[in-house]
């Protein structure tokens, strides 16, 4: 008993050190993707691009390639981990080799590709830039439009991750699971959930959508960025009218309980059916 208790103090640190790797990850990501961003274009302390250098010239400037080359380098490594790891038969493999600890090497790796990208991350400041707005009033209100819009999309994503089961994402519910003899915390959900996580692992894409293009100035480099992460999002889920017609379901169901008298009660069915009681 001493020997489990041991391997299950030690599954619970790790995890715990990973959760905490992460959200500090998260918090950099944030920082990196919108409010960096924005600060930059308020105070102007970094020169985010040349208008004045014409396409023709930019594109063919050694420089101006180099970064771009890096940046195409640097989502390539993060495209690879997200999509490698998550691959049936590596996941499988991965499964049989740390069981509990799978999903948290998954998001540690994640949190690990995001930093490296943006400690490497590299600005194309010799270009045009695809859009800015400098002229006033808009070049103050506008950014502090954008910096509103940016921190509520997040305050969004962060609620969403709450209710879309957080800790079973973070690698969290499986070792606690494991440690209680509970096995795989997926196998308890029901069969339309299983099938819609099965589908839908990036529950924020609206969100990140608005994060990712709405900014006051967009330079080459972040372009690169909004188009290749979008386009990942766009193809990373494949919902289908049952994963919507249970959704539905789910959403109606909620609002019957809000609905419903102090006095009543209702069960929810694994289906998402609710019955009154």
């Amino acid at each position: 008993m001493a020997s489990v208790t041991a391997r299950g103090s030690a599954l619970c640190a790790v995890s715990l050190l990973n959760f905490a790797f992460v959200f500090v990850s998260g918090v950099d990501f944030m920082r990196f993707v919108s409010f960096r961003a924005i600060y930059h274009n308020i105070t102007g302390e970094t020169t985010l691009c040349q208008d004045s250098i014409p396409w023709s010239v930019a594109l063919r400037d050694s420089s101006v390639l180099q970064c771009l080359l890096v940046d195409v380098g640097l989502l390539a490594l993060f495209v690879v981990q997200h999509s490698f790891l998550a691959w049936s038969p590596i996941k499988q493999a991965l499964q049989a080799a740390l069981g509990a600890l799978n999903r948290t090497a998954y998001c540690f790796t994640t949190a690990l590709a995001l930093q490296i990208l943006m400690r490497y991350w590299q600005p194309v400041t010799g270009a045009p830039c695809l859009w800015s707005v400098r002229h006033a009033p808009w070049s103050v209100w506008f950014p502090v439009l954008c910096f509103s819009l940016h921190f509520l999309c997040w305050a969004v994503i962060c609620s969403i991750l709450l209710i879309f089961d957080y800790p079973e994402l973070m690698g969290i519910k499986q070792v606690y699971y494991q440690c209680l003899g509970l096995g795989d915390p997926l196998t308890h959900k029901s069969p339309g959930a299983q099938r819609l996580l099965a589908h839908l692992r990036h529950p924020v894409c609206l969100e990140l959508g608005v994060v990712l293009w709405l900014l006051p100035t967009l330079s080459l480099d972040r372009l690169l960025l909004a188009g290749t992460l979008s386009a990942y999002l766009a193809l990373a889920h494949s919902l289908d009218k049952q994963d919507l017609a249970y959704l539905c379901v789910r959403l109606n169901s909620r609002m019957q309980l809000l609905s419903e008298p102090h006095g009543g009660s209702i069960d929810v069915a694994d289906d998402g059916s609710a019955k009154d009681k």
